[in-house]
């Protein structure tokens, strides 16, 4: 009598675990436009032969990219600015960053787990802007139909800054929210 009890449990969990699969498999579409913005903090540093220093601050700008939905995988482009002031005694300020990114990721429900890299320039006060590049990873959630929040970290680097040996490296930890169109 037991056996049977639990047999018939056993049962009604396994068809109900089968009866809600689809439900379970399907995920959300992530193709389309967005824009949003993002805030955290930086951590630059400043490498030279004989030395090398380094500042952490608060960063924070605007986010926009398109993703395309290819089923199970999203790949996508995108663009960011941020504001921050990163300061070495009055030399080599820090004012803003852009990057131009490409991204690809793995959907898991109505998460995306995506790594990304690409071009970064970065305006300081007493110099020329400089090219680099940056890699990272992200994970973003869409936790309404047209609303994502997120976190993600970037390396950046930008080698010779100014012409001479000097090397600047900064990692980046932000929240993100977009606004999905």
């Amino acid at each position: 009598m037991k056996q049977s009890v639990s047999m018939k449990i056993c049962l009604l969990l396994a068809t109900s675990v089968l009866a809600s699969s689809p439900a379970l498999a399907q995920s959300t579409n992530w193709t389309g436009a967005y824009a949003g913005a993002q805030a955290g903090g930086t951590h630059f540093k400043l490498s030279a032969p004989g030395g090398s220093a380094d500042d952490d601050r608060l960063i924070g700008g605007l986010i926009a990219g398109f993703d395309y939905d290819l089923g199970t995988w999203v790949i996508g482009a995108g663009a960011d600015f941020d504001f921050t002031d990163v300061d070495f005694g009055g030399v080599n300020f820090l004012e803003s960053v852009w990057r131009l990114k490409l991204r690809g990721g793995y959907k898991f429900g109505s998460g995306l787990l995506y790594a990304t890299g690409g071009y970064a320039n970065a305006q300081f006060d007493t110099i020329s802007d400089q090219d680099g590049y940056f890699i990272g990873g992200g994970y973003d959630y869409k936790f309404l139909p047209n609303i994502t929040i997120g976190g993600e970290v970037l390396y950046t680097k930008f080698d010779n800054l100014a012409g001479t040996p000097v090397d600047g490296e900064m990692i980046t930890y932000q929240v993100r929210a977009a606004y999905r169109f």
